[in-house]
């Protein structure tokens, strides 16, 4: 199991990392901290010159990050499915909105727009969103960067299951997980911006063909 080790990213060269998926949650938590993380990412990613690619709603951590990133001069595309444009409160002042048919379309449309993924503290779906992309890039669908934001020990208990994964042998040697874990939303663009800097043409070609055929 990578704990605290990064793949090396991207469908196109990246001198500079573009955009970041966020995946959070829609309520806030009751952990002031999670919140708090949630917008000091985003004005990171907006004096990075990073666009925020997110779920599109208004409430909880994802309205957080996506009005940080808006407050701090960034952009932001929402994508959100059309059934829950009320339940989520869809945003409306992000600088591209996108409303799709079904969440398949959704998560799609995230991953195309994206440089790498941050999952902040959240509930099922998030979780769900996150693992799907792990599970495509031990596939070897892509090579994208997957950052845990581990706000005061949120992911331990993911970590802990997937570590107990590979001990019972259900990770393989060979397809172990390619993640980062972060407590400091600080260091979260950094990180992924320095681990961009590294990619290859011909790891280019790999991943593009690998979008193609997912």
């Amino acid at each position: 199991m990578l704990d605290d080790g990064l793949s090396r990213c991207h469908t196109k060269n990246m001198a500079t990392v573009q955009s970041i998926c966020v995946f959070c949650g829609s309520s806030a938590g009751h952990n002031p901290a999670h919140l708090a993380a949630a917008e000091l990412l985003g004005r990171e990613m907006a004096k990075s010159g990073i666009r925020l690619v997110y779920g599109g709603g208004s409430i909880g951590l994802m309205g957080a990050v996506a009005r940080s990133v808006l407050g701090a001069g960034g952009e932001v595309t929402g994508i959100i499915p059309e059934f829950l444009v009320n339940r989520e409160r869809m945003l409306e002042g992000v600088n591209d909105l996108v409303v799709v048919d079904d969440m398949h379309t959704r998560k799609r449309l995230m991953f195309e727009q994206s440089d790498a993924f941050v999952a902040l503290p959240g509930g099922i779906g998030t979780l769900e969103e996150v693992v799907e992309q792990m599970t495509w890039a031990q596939l070897g669908r892509h090579a994208k960067p997957i950052v845990l934001a581990n706000i005061d020990g949120f992911w331990d208990p993911l970590k802990d299951l997937l570590s107990h994964m590979a001990d019972e042998a259900f990770i393989r040697p060979g397809y172990e997980l390619r993640y980062m874990t972060l407590r400091d939303p600080m260091d979260i663009v950094p990180a992924i911006v320095e681990a961009a800097s590294g990619y290859s043409e011909t790891e280019l070609e790999g991943n593009r063909a690998s979008l193609e055929r997912m």
